[in-house]
């Protein structure tokens, strides 16, 4: 069916005229702005012949289509969260159709998250004039969700009153060393054997160990090499297989309502899938659908089972939780730790993300870690649990020097923990004021107190990895410069922002570390944009800047166990136990088209980490290469399925190459990336024969 949609195979046409009377009796105000932003309807380049053309399936009283894009096509990701730009009136034909020429009587929106809930206007409380309210109308929206992202299901509700389903995440497993890995770990277990009863056996087993790790690149991942004391070399090694073998990755996807074999072998997965389908059914019916929190089911929350109950959120007044900051306050200490048993000092600059939708998973976690690095503790009332204030906690009671903590917050979190930001912005100031020598409070040599920056008022998104991913960059500074301005605004304590592009470049210069926390297994460094355009833009900037930071991404999977690694080990361990891992491609591989696209856009994820922070090896590269468009199974896959994933991905990997990301050795790389251009060009022409 989606290929059908992407191939265009059925057509709707909506007449110039229809579009211009629907639209006239729209505001004003809107009218104008979607004129001034896109000209005249018949300048829209999905007008063929006087007539809107669009893409959809038509079954009884069921009409399946894909959103339009809502700006040009060449702009899709760049446009995606812009809430200045109104939409196109293709855009606003499609919904105007929906609503006058096929009456319909509700909308199901699948996929988190589309654009319709991004479009201009204001962020709550919608008036006439809001590009949500404009195009939707009074069509009622149901919005299955995963249940795992309530801050962008949030925004959902907030501007588009949508009843959010939440439904379940894909099914986790552990993951299993392949190839060269599960051959070193054998080694491993001999080696342990042979050292007890043969050194000569085991001194060649060594031997075996270090030439497989370094042809498998398995050695670099870890940082060891030849050169190095043998007992130590074989420790780090068998020390990143454990850390591998740790892993949690997804065996498929998730599909809304419905469960394997109707989920025998797991009870609590088919219970949701029957919860979800009779929600889905009551909303249609126009009947209450129960509400239900959000959360991450691999973290332990029960609470969030059974899924198809309408999301809600937390109140932004309890967080951070007393739970929330002692797993703060702990990993707060293992940043601390960690960076003194490998620079021999505490870092006194660092710079912390803070997205929406963690804090509510968390209750508050990250923000609470920023707080325990200032040396505050937030304070309680007794009765409601809220947070009422802080509490400067004195030196005594320190376990390590006060830390100048910057905060780069996300959109969402901008609008939902306006009172954390103040809150922030109160300590930061209180403890710039306090009695203290600067080698334990470094705030004390500070003029500018401005320590929550984040993309401007209204604004969502860095859109630093669809640049990298555009082509649109010279080189690695471009794109540093990119993440600063976008990022570059600084919040006071009424949230509201100011160009502070400057401010933000000397807290990014002056940082020890960056630190990201990652709070479930569902996601990983490589399964969106977002991570690279935050951990991977400040790699960029604080490199132009002269800067030396750690990039510090902690493991807060398992709260009971924080596991704080370089970010250059986190890549390389969701590289080689997820994209490159053959368990993983045989779970997409059973959802054809949409397993595809998940591979696909881990490739891009990849890259733009590449061009952002330099970190992906050649080995790594060669690696993704060999798993994907390298693997004639994979290949084949990918061409039947999914052919606009299959030439995407070779056009990432011809990118990589062509801009010196990648430099392999072998022939046969370029030769495959040569192959499937001559096919997609072949492919387009024919494309364009059938249309002429």
């Amino acid at each position: 069916m989606l290929r059908d949609l992407e191939d265009r195979t059925f057509l709707i046409e909506v007449s110039l005229a229809d579009y211009r009377a629907w639209l006239s009796a729209l505001p004003p105000d809107f009218i104008a702005s979607v004129n001034d932003a896109w000209g005249a309807p018949q300048d829209d380049p999905a007008v063929v012949d006087g007539a809107f053309r669009f893409s959809c399936l038509e079954a009884g009283k069921l009409i399946v289509a894909l959103q339009p894009d809502r700006g040009a096509r060449t702009e899709r990701y760049e446009s995606y969260h812009d809430v200045q730009r109104p939409p196109r009136h293709a855009y606003v034909a499609f919904y105007l159709w929906l609503r006058h020429v096929r009456e319909i009587d509700a909308l199901i929106h699948l996929g988190a998250h589309g654009t319709l809930e991004w479009l201009p206007g204001k962020s709550v409380m919608l008036s006439e004039a809001c590009a949500p309210e404009v195009v939707l109308g009074p069509t009622p929206l149901i919005y299955p969700f995963i249940v795992n992202d309530p801050g962008e299901a949030a925004q959902a509700k907030r501007r588009t009153c949508a009843v959010t389903i939440g439904h379940l995440t894909p099914p986790l497993v552990d993951g299993e060393l392949f190839d060269a890995a599960a051959k070193v770990e054998t080694l491993l277990d001999e080696y342990a054997t042979a050292s007890a009863l043969d050194a000569r056996r085991a001194k060649l087993i060594a031997g075996a160990i270090i030439d497989e790790a370094e042809r498998s690149g398995l050695a670099a991942e870890c940082g060891v090499s030849r050169d190095m004391d043998i007992a130590e070399t074989l420790t780090r090694l068998d020390a990143w297989m454990c850390d591998l073998k740790d892993m949690r990755i997804g065996d498929g996807l998730h599909v809304f309502g419905r469960a394997e074999e109707d989920s025998d072998a797991d009870p609590a997965r088919g219970a949701c899938a029957r919860a979800e389908r009779q929600a889905l059914i009551a909303a249609l019916a126009g009947r209450f659908v129960e509400p239900g929190p959000a959360g991450a089911p691999s973290r332990g929350r029960a609470d969030v089972l059974p899924t198809g109950r309408n999301l809600y959120c937390i109140d932004p007044r309890h967080a951070p939780t007393q739970t929330a900051y002692d797993i703060g306050r702990r990993a707060a200490a293992e940043v601390m730790t960690r960076h003194a048993q490998l620079h021999g000092e505490f870092p006194r600059h660092i710079m912390l993300d803070l997205w929406g939708s963690a804090t509510i998973r968390t209750g508050g976690e990250d923000f609470a870690q920023a707080l325990a690095l200032l040396g505050v503790a937030p304070r309680w009332d007794t009765a409601s649990a809220r947070v009422i204030g802080f509490e400067i906690l004195p030196q005594a009671r320190l376990e390590f020097p006060r830390v100048d903590v910057t905060l780069q917050v996300s959109g969402l979190f901008r609008d939902m923990f306006g009172n954390l930001i103040a809150l922030f912005d109160d300590a930061v100031r209180a403890v710039a004021t306090r009695d203290e020598d600067a080698e334990i409070n470094p705030l004390k040599t500070r003029e500018d107190l401005r320590r929550v920056f984040g993309a401007a008022d209204g604004s969502y998104g860095l859109g630093v990895s669809d640049r990298a991913l555009r082509g649109d960059w010279s080189d690695r500074d471009d794109l540093a410069r990119a993440y600063l301005c976008a990022a570059g605004h600084a919040y006071d304590r009424a949230g509201e922002s100011n160009e502070a592009v400057a401010a933000f470049s000397a807290r990014v210069a002056d940082a020890d570390a960056h630190v990201h926390v990652q709070d479930m297994a569902e996601v990983d460094v490589l399964i969106g944009p977002a991570f690279a355009d935050y951990e991977g833009g400040f790699a960029a900037a604080n490199a132009m800047l002269g800067g030396d930071a750690d990039l510090v991404h902690i493991d807060a999977t398992r709260p009971e166990r924080l596991r704080p690694r370089a970010l250059k080990d986190e890549i390389a361990r969701v590289l080689r136990m997820r994209l490159a891992n053959p368990q993983w491609l045989q779970g997409q591989k059973r959802h054809g088209h949409r397993g595809a696209g998940e591979i696909a856009e881990t490739i891009d994820n990849l890259c733009a980490f590449a061009a952002t922070s330099g970190l992906i090896s050649d080995a790594q590269f060669d690696l993704a290469f060999d798993a994907t468009l390298g693997d004639d199974a994979t290949r084949d896959f990918l061409a039947m399925e999914n052919p606009r994933a299959l030439t995407a991905i070779a056009r990432v990997f011809s990118e990589a190459l062509a801009r010196g990301l990648w430099k392999t050795q072998r022939n046969s790389v370029r030769g495959a990336l040569s192959d499937l251009e001559r096919q997609e060009g072949e492919r387009l022409a024919a494309e364009r024969s059938a249309r002429a």
